[in-house]
């Protein structure tokens, strides 16, 4: 069984190396919308219906299983698909479900009463999208108690690194970073809220300095996947990749060639 990710972009390729590397028999589909990108910009119900529409094509290709490598996805439209839309024998995971497990130290399908957790003062940084669906702080809510969550839109940082331009990307990082420092000058945590945010974690760690701890996503849901995996042995793959696109897959291939630092081909979804 090969397993979907998705992505509106090549932000979920950060999710896609370290599972890769967790798991290298594993057989893996990734679909960029490239043609719909980016997502942070859009209203919910845009968002859910080409989240839709991408995971549908991802099963259709054969896909039991598909992770919304995206942030933006995750939080508008993941809750909303699984409660009305998924079929029976599939599942649709989201990538911020492992973060919040991090962050609350306890599972996600524990179902018991909120309560205290170490980390009381929490940094999230993720396109004006995902801000807007507060779906960080909904899902903490549900665990935790006292967490005071503040969230940075961090507009452009997307597009800059999808353009390739690292040197704008870092540059509005540390605006951001300066930004939210005004709003809570003492984050204890950050949450990097976003699968292209991983390429720039040395930059906002220096940003934030050594005190903070940033939560990045890719090593997490990495484990949960493995963890997910090993609980269903039926699921098993062949150790292949296919990079499917919306968008002009010459261009799309030259970008995730860049993005990731190797060789990468994507064909038209």
């Amino acid at each position: 069984m090969a397993v979907g990710i998705f992505d509106s972009g090549l932000g979920g390729l950060t999710i896609l190396d370290a599972v890769q590397a967790r798991l290298p028999d594993q057989q893996f589909i990734y679909l960029a919308d490239s043609a719909n990108a980016p997502y942070g910009v859009r209203t919910a119900d845009d968002i859910y219906d080409l989240t839709v529409a991408a995971t549908q094509r991802l099963f259709d290709a054969g896909c039991d299983l598909v992770i919304l490598a995206c942030n933006t996805a995750s939080a508008a439209a993941l809750r909303r698909m699984q409660e009305g839309w998924v079929p029976q024998d599939k599942r649709v995971l989201g990538v911020f479900v492992p973060l919040i497990e991090a962050l609350t130290e306890r599972q996600w399908g524990d179902n018991s009463p909120p309560r205290e957790v170490a980390t009381q003062h929490v940094a999230l940084f993720a396109t004006p999208a995902t801000v807007a669906t507060r779906a960080f702080q909904r899902e903490l809510a549900f665990r935790a108690i006292g967490v005071d969550v503040e969230a940075q839109a961090c507009g452009g940082v997307v597009d800059a690194i999808e353009e390739g331009d690292m040197i704008l990307a870092e540059a509005l990082v540390r605006s951001h970073v300066d930004a939210l420092r005004r709003k809570m000058p003492e984050p204890q945590a950050a949450i990097l809220g976003c699968t292209h945010y991983p390429l720039l974690k040395d930059t906002f760690q220096d940003a934030l300095g050594a005190n903070v701890s940033v939560f990045s996503q890719a090593d997490l849901v990495a484990e949960s996947l493995a963890d997910y995996l090993l609980r269903h042995p039926d699921k098993s793959g062949t150790g292949d990749a296919a990079f499917l696109t919306t968008g002009d897959p010459a261009r799309v291939s030259d970008r995730a060639t860049q993005f990731l630092r190797r060789p990468l081909r994507f064909t038209a979804a």
